[in-house]
């Protein structure tokens, strides 16, 4: 290699360690599967999103969002919080607007005849009502968003580069996809059955092949 070869490669890789060539390089680290957590992680004190039941989906930085929505201005505020994370290149829409569904009505009755129940007193009654007055409604879709939240505390410990999809049905939670370790997918089902509201969970998580 040429004196010049050598100096031009010397200054590439400064600009490289310094930031000063980012694109490439931030953009790599930002993985789908923590951009579907972190999206998720957005919605869940979003009040106008009680009600919803959204799926996010990743690929190479695009966001797909499907599932249902209760109205257009919680629509429009889906796809502003996707929009607003660092490492998302472009936001598809396919939020369909529907009611809120019996099983959420029947995950927020639940909850809350089991933290009445629990209490003992009616004291415990009247908090729970004067919660639900406020912020986002206990159910299918807050379940779902919450859980993601949680694992993405764990992102950069057990459950980095976990592919995790969740499903969540008459408050019970189902989890699919694969994790890097055992340690990772105890600890994914750990969360989940600790979560607010959740009636059960069905753990369907495989341990990847040679990452043991």
């Amino acid at each position: 290699m040429s004196n010049v070869g050598r100096v031009m490669g010397a200054f590439a890789l400064a600009l490289l360690i310094s930031g000063a060539i980012p694109a490439a390089a931030q953009t790599s680290t930002i993985k789908d599967g923590w951009l579907v957590m972190k999206v998720h992680s957005e919605m869940v004190d979003e009040d106008v999103l009680s009600g919803s039941n959204i799926d996010v989906d990743v690929k190479n930085g695009v966001v797909t969002l499907q599932g249902t929505v209760p109205s257009e201005a919680a629509r429009a505020r889906a796809i502003a919080v996707a929009k607003a994370n660092d490492g998302v290149k472009n936001v598809v829409d396919q939020l369909k607007i529907a009611p809120a569904t019996g099983s959420n009505m029947a995950a927020k009755a639940e909850r809350a005849g089991e933290k009445a129940e629990r209490a003992g007193e009616k004291a415990a009654d009247k908090t729970v009502s004067a919660t639900k007055k406020t912020g986002r409604a206990i159910d299918d879709g807050w379940i779902k968003s919450k859980i993601y939240a949680q694992y993405l505390a764990d992102w950069n410990t057990v459950l980095n580069d976990s592919d995790i999809d969740i499903d969540v049905a008459n408050i019970v939670v189902t989890l699919n996809g694969t994790v890097k370790t055992s340690e990772a997918k105890t600890k994914a089902v750990a969360i989940a059955k600790a979560t607010d509201g959740v009636k059960s969970v069905k753990d369907n998580l495989r341990v990847a092949a040679g990452t043991q």
